[in-house]
């Protein structure tokens, strides 16, 4: 117990002082996990609608692979996104290569599985006298897509949460495409797993707590966006 105590008040120590490594690493994970979460977003709810909502050949074996996609390693992606963007790959010549937008670029395609397969649970499980009255009343493909949104805006919010969560806490693609250098692109989970590594538990516990405390803030801010949408 003297141990945890003193390893923690350490930590606090350094969260406190601004050490430069600690809140350069908290400052990349917040903006790249935070542009990533928008893009998968972005891409994922239209998409999630389409699957939930069309009918077409073929479809049932892609929702099949959505939801396998659910469990797609991190690293194995990290191995994706690092053969196309290395020089001899077929984005080479952009130099994205150990940067946050490489990082960007795989975390993203981690959660796009996690807001379509959702989002189009979402749309399925609405009732299809929903669709048939908005037909009815003339509603046109994007005014349906904006109302299904707002109906299942509830659902969406926690595939959010469930996607920034995926995004927020992985390893793998942050450091074999971001090489994980300091003061660069060195994130909070790749942090831990180095300074841990070396015997810093201190440093280890401070990013830990800083994660943890983003997660909570995440989770009470859309939890008040809930509230006030349910009154």
């Amino acid at each position: 117990m003297t141990l945890f105590t003193e390893i923690l008040g350490r930590a606090v120590s350094l969260l406190a002082s601004g050490d430069p490594g600690v809140w350069s690493a908290i400052r990349a994970t917040v903006t790249v996990s935070t542009a990533s979460l928008l893009a998968s977003l972005v891409l994922g709810i239209p998409a999630g609608f389409l699957l939930g909502y069309c009918r077409f050949p073929g479809r049932q074996l892609l929702r099949t692979l959505t939801d396998t996609l659910l469990a797609l390693p991190t690293v194995f992606i990290g191995l994706l996104v690092y053969t196309l963007l290395s020089r001899s790959g077929p984005l080479g010549e952009l130099n994205l290569l150990f940067t946050l937008r490489a990082i960007g670029i795989g975390q993203t395609i981690l959660g796009l599985p996690i807001v379509v397969a959702l989002t189009c649970n979402q749309v399925e499980h609405l009732d299809r006298s929903f669709y048939i009255s908005l037909k009815g009343l003339g509603a046109d493909s994007g005014q349906i897509l904006l109302t299904t949104i707002f109906e299942s805006r509830f659902g969406l919010l926690a595939a959010a949460v469930t996607a920034y969560g995926r995004i927020l806490t992985e390893v793998g693609i942050s450091m074999m495409v971001g090489g994980n250098i300091k003061y660069h692109t060195r994130t909070i989970t790749t942090a831990i797993a180095l300074e841990t590594g070396k015997g810093e538990f201190a440093t280890g516990m401070a990013l830990g707590l800083v994660l943890l405390a983003i997660a909570l803030l995440v989770n009470s801010v859309l939890t008040l966006i809930r509230n006030r949408w349910q009154q």
